[in-house]
Formats: C-alpha cells, sequence, structure tokens
C-alpha cells in the first residue's frame, strides 16, 4: 500500500526501530527520513511541532544529546533559542516523529503511531523487548 507516511528515523533508537516495523506491519512503506543525516529545515521542523501540538521543549531529547552542556534545562529560555538548538544538533529533535494525513505525532511510546495509520495491521507484532501489541487477528492489546 502507497500512503503518504512520513517518519523522522533513527536506526540507532529501538523506539523509532518499533515504530517504522508497526508502520510496514500495516503494509505501508514510509518515507524513511534519517533527520541525523538529512535534519529538516527550521520552517519545517517550526511547522511539525506545531502541527504535533507540541512546544518546542517538548521535542526536545535530553538523554544521549549536548542538553546538558548547552543548559537547555533552564526554562527561561525562549522557544527561538531551542529551535536554534535543534538545528545545531539534530540530535536534540526527539524520536519517532510521524507525519501522516491524521497527523503529526511524536510516536513515544511507539504504539502512539496506531493512531496515524489509516490501515488496520496485518498480523501480530511485538516490540523488540518481546512486548506484544497487536494479537493474531491484526488488533491492539491493552496495556
Amino acid at each position: 500500500m502507497s500512503t503518504d507516511i512520513v517518519i523522522y528515523h533513527n536506526p540507532a533508537c529501538g523506539t523509532s526501530r518499533n515504530t517504522l516495523a508497526m508502520i510496514r506491519n500495516a503494509g505501508i512503506e514510509p518515507h524513511v527520513v534519517d533527520y541525523l543525516k538529512t535534519p529538516p529545515a527550521r520552517a519545517l521542523l517550526v511547522q511539525l511541532i506545531a502541527r504535533a501540538r507540541l512546544a518546542p521543549r517538548d521535542l526536545l531529547r535530553e538523554k544521549g544529546t549536548p542538553y546538558a552542556e548547552l543548559g537547555l534545562g533552564e526554562m527561561s529560555l525562549p522557544d527561538e533559542a531551542l529551535i536554534d538548538a535543534m538545528m545545531a544538533h539534530p540530535i536534540l529533535i526527539n524520536r519517532p516523529l510521524v507525519v501522516s494525513t491524521l497527523g503529526v505525532r511524536l510516536c513515544r511510546p511507539s504504539e502512539a503511531v496506531l493512531d496515524l495509520l489509516p490501515a488496520p495491521q496485518k498480523g501480530a507484532f511485538a516490540k523488540e523487548d518481546g512486548e506484544r501489541v497487536i494479537d493474531e487477528t491484526g488488533t491492539r492489546i491493552s496495556a
């Protein structure tokens, strides 16, 4: 199935890999953007943040990033400064960010992507850690 889904993906991130796998489990091949190699332009990043109904701070990643060294925990920093930091250091952009015709969402946890998919899951799905998310009938398993 061809559909307009974009995932801003980091292949080193388990949550991002699980999200991508769930998109594919619905029979959809998304446009995959390795945002560390190809970061979004500033205007696009601002648009994605707005469409996801997030504040720039909500998209900041702390773990494994220069967040602390850059003083980004300082709550008085304006949104523009946070966006500047994400543009200078794309690793600060939390992932995965998924764009579909049904909206834009930071998919943490990865099963949040299910609300953005226009197609049902094609079969059972378990995360890399073995947690079952979708049963054999393609139905979401309640947490």
